[in-house]
């Protein structure tokens, strides 16, 4: 599994909070424990950029047409038939992977910090509950998994908490 992790220059620049975790490291065990709960054959690329609420809205207005801020957005570089079906990527080879690494090219999440730590104190859980969840959440997307549908939304709500409680981190120990 390769995780490129990029901060927005915005991030970067005020990036005085200290968070009490690797922000890297736990992406990528999360990430890995995702695609190894859904099956995934391949290694994997997926490119992970941290911002802040401001960038974060300009994604979403430009990318989503919805001009507000949000935690986390997905950019799924594949087409499922059904969740975690990895099975037509060999077909589409030339798209799918890396023509370099041959890794499989999942796709690209976008988070805002800001809104982990927001939504951390509002949920009462820690700030690498919150992030991890929301890794979680965004691989689950780039599997193909959606919850536009109240069935949708309770297959991912249970997988996300399934790989989350699978790596230690809970609501109450996160």
């Amino acid at each position: 599994m390769t995780c490129y992790v990029e901060y927005s220059e915005r991030v970067e620049k005020e990036a005085t909070t200290v968070y009490p975790f690797s922000l890297e490291e736990t992406a990528a065990q999360v990430m890995e424990a995702v695609l190894e709960s859904e099956q995934c054959p391949y290694d994997a690329v997926v490119n992970v950029l941290l911002t802040d609420n401001a960038q974060i809205r300009e994604y979403n207005r430009q990318y989503r047409e919805t001009d507000r801020e949000t935690d986390v957005l997905s950019f799924p570089n594949l087409e499922y038939g059904k969740p975690a079906d990895f099975g037509f990527a060999e077909e589409e080879q030339a798209d799918c992977f890396d023509p370099d690494s041959g890794e499989l090219l999942l796709g690209d999440i976008v988070l805002s910090l800001e809104k982990v730590r927001e939504q951390a104190l509002r949920y009462g859980h820690s700030e690498k509950r919150e992030f991890a969840f929301l890794i979680a959440h965004s691989m689950l997307h780039l599997c193909g998994y959606d919850h536009m549908e109240e069935t949708e939304a309770a297959v991912m709500d249970k997988k996300q908490e399934k790989i989350l409680e699978s790596l230690g981190i809970t609501r109450d120990n996160g």
